[in-house]
């Protein structure tokens, strides 16, 4: 990914940002803020410090193909699972970071394409979330998109993808979407955004699948 640049901290009425120190410029720069900021008494709070990991915009896209009833998801090794005690390969949805002026669902068709070699006709929009509020601005745009399965082996395998200038070693496997939904409610998948994906999912599913099977 080329280098990407920072966004300034937005304008605030209720928060005063005294200074602003980046004491790490490697691939996602870590700044020092301290600020002050209007507490609920209505009073402006002690002068805060507070490390900023700054990661920026992200999107993802949970694909689901409604005549098979299937969800295409990937496997990876994540360094910072094993840091934090739970199993590296992580089972996740395609994403990756905005470049800069890129549109999000722009990212996330060539992400889609890097890391499965898929492209979804029909996408709607999940929500956006932040992935941890208390030390990065990472903000990830979810969505979902409607793909055709590709054939896969008995265990679900299709394959293997991913970008290999950036040294990606990725899985692709078909779930079958109830059972992908029914792992993500017994705590399965330790990725966020995969949960959550699946989670909209099982609220959604019904109504989703009558429209997709209808355009």
């Amino acid at each position: 990914m080329a280098q990407r640049s920072t966004l300034p901290i937005p304008r605030h009425p209720d928060v005063v940002v005294e200074s602003e120190q980046r004491v790490w410029s490697g691939r996602f720069p870590l700044d020092v803020v301290r600020f002050r900021h209007r507490r609920f008494d209505g009073v402006l709070s002690d002068s805060r410090t507070w490390e900023l990991w700054r990661r920026g915009r992200a999107s993802a896209l949970l694909p689901y193909d409604p005549v098979a009833d299937a969800l295409v998801l990937i496997e990876q090794f994540r360094f910072p699972a094993l840091a934090a005690g739970v199993d590296p390969t992580l089972v996740e949805l395609p994403a990756g970071l905005c470049e800069d002026n890129e549109d999000p669902a722009e990212t996330i068709r060539r992400e889609m394409r890097e890391e499965m070699k898929l492209d979804a006709d029909l996408v709607e929009r999940i929500g956006g979330f932040l992935l941890t509020a208390g030390g990065a601005d990472e903000f990830c745009h979810l969505y979902v998109g409607r793909v055709v399965a590709p054939p896969a082996d008995g265990e679900g395998i299709v394959g293997f993808g991913g970008e290999v200038s950036e040294s990606e070693d990725i899985r692709v496997r078909v779930w079958d979407a109830g059972e992908a939904i029914e792992a993500a409610f017994a705590g399965y998948f330790a990725n966020s955004i995969t949960a959550l994906g699946l989670f909209w999912l099982a609220a959604k599913r019904d109504w989703l699948r009558q429209k997709w099977m209808a355009a």
